[in-house]
C-alpha cells in the first residue's frame, strides 16, 4: 500500500484543493481558497493535504492558534473533506496520519466542527464513528433552523399577517448586487445598537466575496418608498440556501418586514433548493438560545439542525489501531 502523506497547505497547491472541493461530497464553496483567504491575515493557517502518492485524497482547512490546531475559525463550518469514492478504510488511514502529523509538529489538541448533514452531497459519516472510537469530546453544539423545502410545513398565519401588513404598506422586495445600502444603513447601525458588534464581513469584504462567487451570494433589500426598510443576504450551496445575514429596521413589526421578505425567498426565490436554513439562534458558545428568534424561523416551518464541534488529544492516534474484527 502506498503511503499517506499529510502537507501543509501552499498557495502554489490551491488550483489542487480547489478542483478537489468542487468534487467532495462535504464541500461547499466556502472551502475554496478564494473565500477562505479573504481574510487571510486573520488566521494562522495551517490546512492541510492528505495523498497516497500523487492522488490527493482528503483536505482539512484549519487554522492554529499556539498548540491547537481549529477547524478553520473563519468558516461556519469544517470537518474532513472527503471525495465521494473513497472507502472507510481509507478515511481512517488519513485521519490517523493527520493525528500523527499534528502530534509530530507539537500540536497537542485538534477541534473539529462537522459540516451539518444539509450541506452533503453524499453520505459522509465517517469522521463522526472515528470521533467516538478516539473519544472525542463534544464541546459545543448550536442549533440552526431549516426547512426541507421538498416537502414544506405551512406558514403559520402569525407570520402571514406581517405579510398583509407587508402588502399594505406597499413594500417591494429587490434583487440587488450592491451591498453597500444594506450593509451602512440597516445592518451595521443594528449590529452596532444591539450588540456592540459589527458584520463578520466588512462591506468591501462581502463586495470581493460576491465578485468570486456571483452565483452563490445574493442580496435582497426591502423598500418602503424607495428607501431600504431591511434585507437578507444568502448564501447559496448545492443543497441549502443559507442567510448569512438578517435585518431590519425599527419599523419591522409595523410594515411587516422580514415576514414578506422570507415567505418571498421561501416561496419563490429558493423553492427549488433541497433546505432553506435560517442559521442558528445560539449564543454564549451554544449554551443560550435566542428563544424568540428560534420560535420566530419555527413559524416558517424551519426545524432544528445541529451543528456539532469535538475536541481531541492529537496523541489518541493509537486508538485507530486494530479496530476490525
Amino acid at each position: 500500500m502506498t503511503e499517506i502523506v499529510v502537507e501543509k497547505y501552499r498557495s502554489t497547491s490551491k488550483n489542487d484543493w480547489n478542483t478537489f472541493v468542487k468534487q467532495a461530497k462535504n464541500a461547499t464553496f466556502l472551502f475554496d481558497r478564494d473565500f477562505m483567504d479573504y481574510h487571510q491575515d486573520s488566521f494562522q493557517d495551517f490546512s492541510l493535504m492528505i495523498y497516497e502518492g500523487e492522488k490527493l485524497l482528503a483536505l482539512l482547512p484549519a487554522n492554529k492558534v499556539e498548540n491547537k490546531l481549529y477547524s478553520h475559525q473563519g468558516l461556519t463550518y469544517g470537518g474532513l473533506i472527503l471525495s465521494k469514492k473513497i472507502k472507510f478504510e481509507k478515511v481512517l488511514l488519513v485521519f490517523q496520519s493527520i493525528l500523527q502529523f499534528l502530534k509530530e509538529n507539537d500540536i497537542e489538541t485538534l477541534q473539529l466542527k462537522l459540516i451539518p448533514q444539509i450541506y452533503v452531497t453524499y453520505p459522509a459519516d465517517e469522521i463522526t464513528y472515528l470521533l467516538f472510537l478516539l473519544k472525542a469530546e463534544r464541546v459545543r453544539c448550536d442549533i440552526s433552523s431549516a426547512i426541507q423545502l421538498k416537502n414544506p410545513q405551512k406558514i403559520q398565519s402569525n407570520r402571514l399577517e406581517g405579510v398583509k401588513k407587508a402588502k399594505k404598506n406597499g413594500l417591494i422586495i429587490k434583487k440587488e448586487s450592491q451591498f453597500s445600502n444594506f450593509w451602512n444603513e440597516i445592518l451595521t447601525p443594528n449590529l452596532e445598537q444591539t450588540h456592540n458588534a459589527k458584520p463578520v464581513h466588512s462591506e468591501e469584504e462581502i463586495k470581493l466575496l460576491a465578485e468570486k462567487f456571483p452565483k452563490d451570494i445574493h442580496q435582497f433589500n426591502v423598500y418602503l418608498n424607495e428607501k431600504i426598510v431591511g434585507g437578507a443576504t444568502i448564501f447559496e450551496t448545492e443543497n441549502v440556501a443559507h442567510v448569512q445575514y438578517i435585518s431590519a429596521n425599527h419599523q419591522k413589526q409595523e410594515l411587516g418586514t422580514l415576514d414578506f421578505l422570507f415567505q418571498h425567498l421561501i416561496e419563490k426565490e429558493f423553492k427549488h433548493k433541497n433546505y432553506f436554513d435560517f442559521g442558528t439562534s445560539n449564543e454564549q458558545q451554544g449554551l443560550k438560545l435566542n428563544k424568540g428568534l428560534s420560535y420566530w424561523k419555527e413559524c416558517f416551518g424551519a426545524r432544528s439542525v445541529a451543528h456539532e464541534f469535538y475536541e481531541l488529544k492529537t496523541s489518541n492516534f493509537e486508538r485507530l489501531q486494530d479496530i476490525y474484527l
